[in-house]
């Protein structure tokens, strides 16, 4: 085969659909299956989301054998193979690899009680430090504490309690091998050392996987076996390809956006917006919340996230929004563009309505909630639109200024990928509001671009994950910012979004401890 003509086969399972891509060595997508679920997950209680294990894999196979049925000159050039998935999802498995329970995805809110607790000597710790709350917080969270108090049996089956990238390379290859790269989440990992914690360790008891029931981790970019015959006959794929391990679909995403840099910012605007960035050192991006192991081997990623970011747009256009879905029907194009073509009638500010994203607790805002204010009689649907995008670009803008405070850097661009980032219109509201050039590559799939580049470094093609950047992401759009614009949202930021929070905790405190009761 000509060295040249190698080409990837990468898949991607976010939250809401799963997709297949074929990649070229130079950065190209070839061809592309992609199947949205109709179910993404579901809920046997008010706050669960779980899916079956199988579900991934199924839809897995089927993108690929479309793909193979669709590309079969393309397909036999074919020299190696990856993924990468969503995060801190997790599944049990026993000593044969088959599911003992729906996988427990990222968005479920349910918690464990962990009546027992601490030992006196952690817990003594804990309150030195300043830890108390924040470990009972991720204790409840926790859903391998969850599945130890309520499935008992289970738990004693399980022989390993996989991520689901693990689970997926275990499907491809018959081995249960992650990436460090893969391991964010809910499971005993020492996010500074890049490895399993030592269970007599202080921080192992908050999430007590024991090292048994964890799988053998290996560098991004590692080939870690080939593709097994179950696996081709399911797949398609020929027998014996190699497969590399790489990284979470948000540390792909950062590679495939070039950000290997802490001078550059990228930015996902997925179903959780991001905003991460690469370095060479351990920062905490804030109090008692880890820096991720990066794509580039040894390097980290400090991250704030806005959970539910970019699926308050799903919710708007489920509720508000079916005008536009009638009519991107008859003229062919997506309800988003339409809504997004929109977006110009509306003044930076949105007249005075601002939206905050928080949806989601976390652990530095654990009773958050979403807020909208300054609602008046000039406001339409379309200010709400308007003022969802211009709130996650706040709380993005908010944690970027955290981020630049903990690194000792200055952000000096902004890259962006995810569903978002198709419209130009976002994307020039995005550059004016950060007051930074905003770039956009070769596709808003920037997450399989970095997925193929882990593989191609694996198989040798490109000496090093750099090198790789350097053939395969091209800059395709700058989006210049308007400073004028950028001045009023400034002051919009400083004066108003930023205090919103602050001004709004004792109530959600109290709308907390009335769900508690």
């Amino acid at each position: 085969m000509d060295e040249l003509k190698k080409i990837a086969l990468t898949f991607d399972i976010g939250t809401q659909s799963a997709r297949g891509v074929l990649i070229d060595d130079k950065g190209n997508i070839l061809a592309k299956e992609k199947i949205a679920f109709k179910n993404p997950y579901f809920s046997k209680n008010p706050g669960w989301a779980e899916q079956d294990g199988d579900f991934y894999w199924e839809n897995i196979c089927s993108i690929s054998k479309k793909l193979k049925s669709n590309t079969k000159d393309l397909w036999e050039k074919i020299a190696v193979v990856s993924i990468t998935t969503i995060r801190d999802t997790n599944i049990c498995v026993d000593d044969s690899g088959n599911p003992l329970r729906p996988a427990i995805l990222w968005l479920d809110k349910r918690k464990a009680i962990c009546s027992e607790p601490l030992d006196l000597k952690r817990r003594a710790a804990f309150k030195i430090t300043g830890m108390t709350e924040t470990v009972d917080m991720l204790r409840k969270a926790s859903s391998c504490n969850w599945i130890i108090e309520n499935e008992k049996e289970i738990w004693s089956k399980t022989h390993k309690f996989l991520m689901l990238s693990g689970y997926m390379n275990f499907k491809f290859t018959g081995l249960m091998v992650d990436s460090k790269a893969n391991i964010i989440g809910h499971v005993p990992f020492d996010n500074k050392k890049q490895v399993w914690m030592d269970e007599r360790g202080l921080t192992f008891t908050v999430m007590p996987v024991p090292l048994d029931k964890l799988c053998e981790l290996v560098d991004p970019g590692t080939v870690i076996g080939s593709i097994t015959k179950k696996a081709s006959e399911e797949t398609g794929i020929k027998e014996g390809m190699p497969f590399v391990a790489t990284a979470s679909d948000k540390g792909c995403e950062t590679i495939g956006l070039s950000c290997v840099t802490p001078d550059k910012g990228a930015i996902s605007f997925g179903t959780t917006a991001t905003i991460q960035y690469t370095i060479d050192r351990y920062v905490e991006p804030q109090r008692f919340f880890p820096s991720y192991p990066a794509g580039v081997n040894g390097q980290y990623s400090p991250e704030i996230e806005i959970y539910r970011g970019y699926w308050l747009i799903s919710w708007f256009k489920k509720e508000f929004a079916e005008k536009e879905e009638k009519e991107s029907i008859k003229l062919g194009v997506s309800a988003e563009e339409l809504l997004n073509r929109r977006l110009k009638e509306i003044k930076p500010g949105c007249d005075g309505l601002i939206f905050q994203p928080y949806f989601t607790p976390g652990v530095a805002m654990p009773n958050a909630r979403g807020a909208a204010i300054g609602f008046s009689d000039v406001h339409t649907r379309i200010h709400i639109y308007r003022a969802i995008i211009e709130g996650i670009n706040f709380a993005l803008i908010d944690g970027m200024k955290t981020l630049e405070r903990q690194m000792g850097t200055q952000t000096k661009s902004i890259y962006i990928a995810g569903g978002g980032s198709q419209s130009d219109e976002i994307a020039q509201i995005t550059a004016n509001m950060f007051g930074l050039p905003v770039y956009k590559t070769q596709t808003s799939e920037a997450a399989v671009i970095g997925s193929a580049a882990l593989a191609y470094v694996g198989i040798g093609r490109y000496e090093d994950i750099f090198s790789a950047i350097d053939n395969m992401v091209h800059i395709a759009y700058e989006f210049t910012p308007d400073m004028d614009e950028h001045k009023l949202y400034k002051k919009i930021y400083s004066d108003v979004f930023s205090k919103i929070f602050d001004k709004l905790k004792p109530l959600y405190d109290i709308e907390s401890e009335m769900e508690d009761k």
